[in-house]
């Protein structure tokens, strides 16, 4: 271990070097309630500042979360709360030990005092030892004079002890295929797939439109600034750099010949790819939910309008709520063939072969040659490591301060909380009750009660996500709904093991280190366990009589 990974505010840290002359071993010296403990310096591999942390449903009280360390997702441990001393606020002595017990985990301390070299002569039995610490975890304690003639005590603390049988087993799970409850997930998506449209929604001028789901790559905000196209058809906003990819933005406005508006919070691009892997981004009014449609409730163009190449991308109408919503369904194969379509790619192209060519007079690199031989087809062909091969789509939804994200197909729909909901007694504590949607009876579950997190006051902000578990629609009560996220994934790890309840839930963990953001990936159909999943059926089939509440649009990305 180099010096350099331990505390610089820490006395004699510089002179850290593993073992010391004359045989002594080294140790980390630090406080905690009151007490100084010793840790051998060889598994301490960091001492760092408490850093931000992303809190973990249903894990042990001592655990502080999850937090980013240079790329790797590090469980921070208070010892405080895990020996059961007193627990008190961090400050800025507030230190973590990075130990490695099969995996590196971080534990919270008062204060690191210094590195020492002792002799194993000063190290004796820690009988008859009385400590805020269990003596098993102890391996000895340290007995030295100090400089003013009084002896100094120092518990030497086993890291692997006090973490055994504390957290389930702490460790990682391997890195594998997915996990049975996905495929089950899938499954049962598929089998719905025959019977029902599963659309994302968008509004322009007060008119709704929607894509497949599939068709949809990710949903982002606009931003504030674009990098305008010289020479660029009207339609054309500009280009925004998007996963290391340059994304021509097309406004949906202008290509259904409507007036433009001034920029907006709740304008979002919604990303899709073209035949041949041209990706684009169409600049809507807003986003306003996921839907669930049956076939039934979608029918061809009428031929009158069939045949306006205006209406080109246009396949079908799906009619909702007794015909009084109608939403056109687009067709992004048939995008390509606009021309205002065509027009933006081409000006993107224009601009990317000017900027390559530019590029290559500068310095003729093999990063330039990419650029000068590349294009928006090269930049998003399979072979590219950022594309739907490598990549996951997640819907992330914030529970608190937390993000945490579920595979978009696994998500049915994503409606409003309607003002009241129907209880049904002699129910599990979590469960909410139930509402009718579009003549359906759907159980509704406050996902915060079903994780152990504070109850929060209903406000517009929450949704209901729809998941199909245990072969039936359930839907679960979350703060907010934030966006659609591709997610690499050469970003997601295997989340760490702290609870038995935790591991089954929160099998992953995807680390955007760019963006400084944890999200905890969540398996829905394993929100509910067996006995669970039976009292919801029940509900879902006795239900009583819930008042119809039609639930409101939905703004994907708050």
């Amino acid at each position: 271990m180099s010096t350099s990974a331990l505390d610089p505010d820490a006395p004699g840290a510089e002179d850290a070097s593993g073992e010391a002359a004359g045989g002594d071993s080294q140790f980390v010296t630090f406080a905690l309630a009151g007490e100084m403990f010793a840790v051998p310096l060889a598994p301490v591999q960091e001492i760092i500042r408490m850093p931000p942390v992303a809190h973990l449903p249903l894990a042990p009280d001592a655990l502080e979360g999850l937090a980013n360390l240079r790329g790797r997702v590090l469980p921070i441990i208070n010892l405080r709360r895990l020996f059961g001393s007193e627990v008190r606020a961090h400050d800025d002595t507030t230190r973590a030990l990075v130990i490695q017990i099969g995996q590196p985990l971080a534990f919270v301390v008062d204060r690191v005092a210094s590195v020492i070299s002792v002799d194993r002569n000063e190290i004796e039995s820690t009988d008859a030892i009385q400590s805020v610490v269990n003596a098993r975890f102890l391996d000895g304690v340290i007995k030295r004079q100090r400089a003013d003639g009084t002896q100094e005590m120092l518990l030497v603390i086993d890291f692997a002890r006090v973490m055994e049988g504390q957290f389930d087993g702490a460790g990682t799970r391997s890195a594998g295929p997915a996990s049975h409850a996905q495929e089950v997930a899938e499954a049962s998506a598929d089998a719905l797939a025959d019977d029902e449209l599963r659309l994302v929604s968008f509004s322009v001028s007060g008119q709704e439109y929607a894509l497949d789901i599939s068709e949809v790559q990710e949903i982002v905000q606009l931003p504030e600034r674009i990098t305008a196209l010289p020479n660029a058809p009207a339609h054309v906003l500009g280009l925004v750099a998007l996963r290391n990819r340059l994304l021509p933005l097309v406004s949906m406005r202008s290509l259904f010949g409507l007036a433009a508006v001034d920029y907006t919070e709740q304008q979002r691009i919604v990303v899709t790819v073209l035949p041949g892997g041209m990706h684009v981004g169409l600049v809507t009014d807003a986003v306003k939910e996921v839907l669930s449609v049956p076939r039934t409730q979608t029918e061809p163009m009428p031929p009158i309008l069939a045949g306006d190449q205006r209406l080109h991308e246009i396949t079908s109408v799906c009619r909702l709520e007794d015909g009084k919503r109608l939403v056109s369904i687009i067709a992004t194969e048939r995008l390509l063939h606009v021309p205002q379509i065509a027009q933006a790619l081409d000006a993107t192209q224009r601009a990317m072969d000017e900027a390559a060519r530019g590029a290559a007079a500068r310095a003729p690199t093999e990063e330039t040659e990419t650029m000068q031989s590349g294009n928006m087809q090269t930049d998003s062909t399979p072979n590219d490591e950022h594309d739907s091969d490598d990549d996951i789509q997640a819907v992330i939804f914030r529970l608190g301060a937390e993000e945490f994200g579920v595979p978009i197909i696994s998500v049915q729909e994503i409606v409003r909380v309607p003002p009241t909901l129907t209880r049904v007694p002699k129910t599990p504590h979590f469960v909410e009750g139930v509402i009718n949607l579009r003549g359906t009876v759907l159980p509704v579950i406050d996902q915060r009660a079903r994780l152990g997190l504070p109850a929060l006051e209903r406000c517009d902000g929450q949704r209901i996500m729809v998941y199909l578990v245990g072969g039936m629609r359930t839907g679960f009560i979350v703060d907010s709904v934030a966006e659609v996220l591709r997610i690499p994934r050469a970003d997601i790890a295997p989340a760490p093991v702290l609870s038995g309840a935790q591991s089954q839930l929160i099998t992953r963990i995807a680390n955007l280190q760019r963006a400084k953001r944890l999200v905890m990936l969540i398996d829905p159909q394993r929100l509910l366990d067996v006995g669970e999943v039976q009292a919801v059926q029940e509900m879902g089939s006795a239900g009583g009589k819930p008042q119809p509440i039609e639930p409101a649009p939905l703004p994907l990305a708050a």
